[in-house]
């Protein structure tokens, strides 16, 4: 798996979020988008990426809402 590109794509999908006046909505959008078109191990291998210490490559809004939906991002059954 590319961590690079899975990082790109996450800083896509937040800069779109991140549009949102209300930014609690907008963390909501890519943790419900990752969860919905992402698998289990993609979603894993960012999450393991955001734990990685020195590492600032995700955007602060993706790391915020990484954060603050972790939880979610974890469960490893596929949307349905």
């Amino acid at each position: 798996m590319n961590i690079a590109r899975l990082i790109h794509m996450a800083n896509q999908i937040g800069n779109f979020f991140e549009t949102d006046p209300d930014r609690t909505i907008g963390m909501a959008g890519v943790a419900n988008h990752l969860t919905h078109f992402w698998e289990p191990r993609m979603r894993k291998a960012l999450i393991a990426h955001l734990d990685t210490p020195g590492k600032t490559d995700l955007s602060p809004f993706v790391r915020e809402a990484l954060k603050l939906h972790r939880k979610q991002l974890l469960v490893d059954k596929e949307p349905a």
